[in-house]
């Protein structure tokens, strides 16, 4: 007697996904931005407000190859990644393409939802015809980037440092990651 499976997926998101990408990625930054940005700007943070972005976005994309994808478990978003034609001003407009943003729920996490959203990323990418992808990852993020670099991508040398709040005084240092996504029977 075999045991029951979860209903797990990853698609595309619609807009009706907004408000739960919304809930997602607040709580999201206010995990990662906790104690980086004063606690007023974290506690401003409206998922109502990100909600009406996400879904203006989705309806109205700047890129046909901006992709937004959900990771679901029966009906709930326990996660949500970002592709897009890569913003780097090094970048290859035709063959470089980014993730641009990958959150997984804090309480959803370690259950697969990460490996099938990247999986998907990748093969999103892919079929936009990139042939590289690259993804920002904050230097300090040692459980997101040691993920990332597990399944190929790795530094490539690259780096920036974001200015959270226009003053200078808070900052998040990034690297670069990258992978080929040219199949090696290509």
């Amino acid at each position: 007697m075999s045991s029951p499976t979860a209903d797990v997926s990853v698609r595309v998101a619609w807009a009706d996904d907004a408000p739960a990408i919304a809930r997602c990625q607040v709580a999201a930054w206010r995990e990662l931005y906790a104690g980086l940005l004063p606690q007023e700007i974290i506690d401003s943070l409206d998922a109502d407000e990100f909600a009406r972005k996400w879904s203006a976005s989705m309806d109205k994309p700047g890129d046909a190859r901006n992709r937004v994808l959900v990771a679901l478990e029966r009906a709930a978003v326990r996660g949500f990644a970002v592709t897009a034609p890569s913003s780097d001003p090094d970048a290859d407009p035709i063959a470089d393409g980014e993730v641009a943003e990958f959150i997984v729920d804090g309480a959803a996490r370690r259950q697969g939802h990460g490996s099938r959203l990247l999986q998907a990323c990748t093969d999103t990418l892919r079929a936009d015809r990139f042939t590289r992808a690259t993804w920002w990852v904050a230097s300090t993020n040692d459980d997101l980037r040691t993920f990332v670099e597990g399944t190929g991508w790795a530094p490539d040398g690259a780096h920036r440092e974001l200015d959270l709040d226009g003053s200078g005084a808070t900052t998040v240092k990034q690297i670069r990651l990258h992978t080929s996504l040219v199949a090696d029977d290509d």
